[in-house]
């Protein structure tokens, strides 16, 4: 199993990819602590772990919040005793243009910029401490295209391609390597949201924004976290500073 003996934190792991990446890093060995805003989900997405033979713990934390991404660390290292990797994956939606607010460009900051910052410089401690880890970043095909009317989640989504390749230098001498996934759209809590206020099926969804992307299609979480398991283990031991586009081909057009 790629990631046997190994301590992962996930965070948003309460549903959408967050919770596909757990799933998928128990059923590859490892022990996953999530961190979420939403505890009743993270819960959830623990028993479901248990019930596949898995092992997992879970804080209910917003990662906005120095303090508490502190925490989420601190808890996984007194729960397994290590940190050998990291998933940033909690994010906040604000889909907004020129008209944002003060107050919501602090909230799209906060969670997908800072906290990406926060959770990195206290896991990295650690894993200076063990020789070395993994950190995979959560961005977006929104990191590298311009959207209309999106421009509060584009910069913060752009943001964390920098983050992810100055960690990566800074951390390299310590054997800690950081990459990105970019996916594109998935079917997630957000997006069947996003397609009720639009009065869209699933189905109907897939057919509109399915094709903007050549395969056709809007993926699923899980094929997100696939990406997300090679980047974590140690087969992508070469790769660090770099962005897996998990789009359906959107950016290649």
């Amino acid at each position: 199993m790629r990631l046997s003996g190994k301590a992962a934190i996930v965070t948003g792991g309460a549903n959408g990819i967050g919770r596909a990446t757990c799933l998928l890093f128990a059923e590859e060995g490892a022990e996953v602590f999530l961190a979420d805003r939403d505890g009743d989900g993270a819960n959830e997405t623990v028993r479901m772990i248990e019930s596949l033979g898995g092992r997992a713990k879970c804080i209910q934390a917003d990662t906005s919040v120095e303090a508490q991404c502190q925490d989420v660390v601190a808890e996984c290292i007194k729960t397994y005793g290590q940190v050998n990797v990291l998933v940033n994956n909690a994010a906040a939606f604000v889909l907004k243009g020129l008209e944002a607010t003060p107050e919501d460009w602090q909230q799209v900051m906060a969670t997908n910029v800072f906290g990406y910052a926060y959770m990195m410089r206290f896991a990295a401690e650690q894993m200076k401490r063990q020789g070395g880890g993994a950190i995979v970043n959560v961005g977006s095909i929104s990191s590298v295209i311009a959207q209309a009317g999106l421009l509060t989640y584009n910069a913060t989504k752009g943001a964390v391609l920098q983050l992810t390749r100055c960690a990566a230098l800074d951390l390299s001498p310590h054997a800690i390597r950081v990459n990105c996934v970019c996916p594109g759209t998935v079917w997630t809590k957000q997006v069947a949201k996003m397609a009720a206020e639009s009065g869209w099926t699933k189905e109907q969804t897939a057919a509109q924004i399915g094709a903007m992307q050549i395969m056709k299609r809007v993926a699923e979480p899980r094929e997100i976290a696939y990406p997300i398991l090679f980047l974590a283990s140690d087969e992508s031991s070469f790769c660090t500073g770099s962005m897996l586009f998990a789009d359906g081909g959107y950016t290649a057009q």
